[in-house]
């Protein structure tokens, strides 16, 4: 017990310690799966209660083997955001669907034909720097991030701003690296909790919205409507859902130690993810997505059990509900959210690194060394591609170039057209 305890998928934590657990997981998603429907123009508390609903929904759909939350996803921002404001939200959701039902449909085709096309679309030296991406990409939230981040690299930061922000980044890393027993578990909540408490301390926390909060609300449902135009401006998505997926499932098996694109399978776990969508799309909530802040939660305290991921997705259930509780954690400063994400986020994009290192990627090749380059540079690199209302940039773009980059290279072997 020394040693830092870990929690298998299947485990059962102790009892004292899944409350704790559970709302470290909520505190991780909180901020990015929030600023979403704000994006959209929507009531939070349907996206919270939707998140919760469709996490319960992957867990029973994957058999309790594959441990993951399901946030917001940032994937459908741009065609959702010009469908809304050519012909409302409402239009925006019955192309949530669709995207949705065509995932399920391709979760019964990989069911048919299996994952051996994986490696051809997403080679190893492909899919670690995809994986690398999700992490990197999202650095820039944790020092400009606003909504979901600190705000430090403008003209209006003060020095208590980085005093907050460098409090709970050294908590999560001192805690994370040194804690033992029960507190080695829950570092990033004790770091959250160390940082709400020094922004108090410099008057930087508003409680007035927690005291003027209704104690019962109900969230806003609304039902969708369809177009032909605002389905074919969305359905470009479902490449880079699918790739994200992938890449998410990858990270989390080398985690966890198991492989999760076999036992539960891509085609559960696709499924149970699209399957999110759409209903949330029904009921007037956002796309939903597997959580990279959760995967990094999952890394650093070594607790996969699918028990802490379900009990906080009751509680993000809860908080559609109970208003003073969803103020209380939307009044957590940008700057201790941005402390521990700055950490969150590295560790995902070490995972990355990892895939890489663990799949023992030969850069004597000149595939696989262009194959990495081109993908990171596209992700990192600033380079944004329009086509009508489809937006493609970072992460996104990067995963596109990818499935194209490594088919292209495929059939240049399959012609035997390759100088090794």
């Amino acid at each position: 017990m020394e040693k830092k305890k870990i929690y298998q998928i299947e485990e059962k934590v102790p009892g004292k310690l899944l409350i704790p657990l559970a709302l470290q997981h909520t505190f991780a998603m909180f901020g990015a799966s929030v600023l979403v429907p704000i994006l959209f123009g929507i009531n939070p508390g349907i996206v919270l209660f939707m998140n919760g609903i469709g996490t319960l929904l992957f867990i029973f759909i994957t058999k309790k083997k594959a441990p993951a939350y399901l946030g917001s996803s940032f994937a459908f921002l741009a065609p959702g955001t010009a469908i809304i404001a050519s012909q409302g939200f409402p239009y925006a959701q019955g192309a949530f669907i669709v995207v949705g039902l065509l995932g399920c449909i391709l979760a019964l085709i990989i069911f048919k034909y299996g994952t051996s096309w994986i490696d051809i679309i997403l080679p190893p030296a492909a899919m670690g720097a995809v994986v690398a991406l999700i992490g990197f990409e999202l650095a820039g939230n944790t020092v400009t991030g606003g909504a979901i981040g600190a705000n430090l690299m403008t003209e209006t930061s003060q020095a208590k701003d980085w005093i907050v922000f460098l409090v709970t980044l050294l908590t999560a890393i001192i805690g994370s690296i040194t804690f033992k027993k029960f507190l080695s578990t829950i570092p990033i909540l004790i770091a959250i909790v160390v940082g709400y408490i020094t922004a108090i301390f410099f008057n930087m926390v508003n409680f007035t919205p927690i005291a003027e909060a209704k104690l019962f609300t109900i969230p806003n449902f609304q039902l969708p409507k369809f177009s032909l135009e605002s389905v074919f401006a969305m359905i470009p998505v479902l490449l880079v859902i699918t790739s994200e997926h992938i890449s998410h499932q990858v990270v989390t098996s080398n985690i966890v130690n198991k492989d999760l694109i076999k036992d539960p399978g891509l085609h559960r776990s696709i499924f149970a993810d699209n399957f999110s969508t759409a209903l949330s799309g029904m009921l007037g909530g956002v796309p939903t997505t597997t959580y990279g802040e959760n995967i990094g939660v999952m890394a650093i305290t070594g607790v996969y059990s699918v028990q802490v991921i379900g009990a906080a997705a009751i509680i993000s259930i809860l908080m559609a509900f109970i208003g003073p509780l969803a103020a209380l954690i939307q009044s957590i400063p940008g700057n201790v959210i941005g402390g521990v994400t700055f950490l969150l986020y590295g560790m995902i994009g070490s995972s990355g690194i990892r895939l890489l290192v663990d799949q023992k990627v030969d850069y004597s090749n000149s595939v696989n060394l262009i194959l990495t380059s081109v993908i990171f540079i596209a992700g990192l690199s600033g380079l944004s591609i329009k086509f009508g209302s489809i937006h493609l940039s970072g992460m996104v773009l990067s995963s596109v170039v990818a499935v194209i980059l490594s088919l292209f290279v495929h059939l240049l072997k399959k012609a035997n057209l390759l100088n090794q």
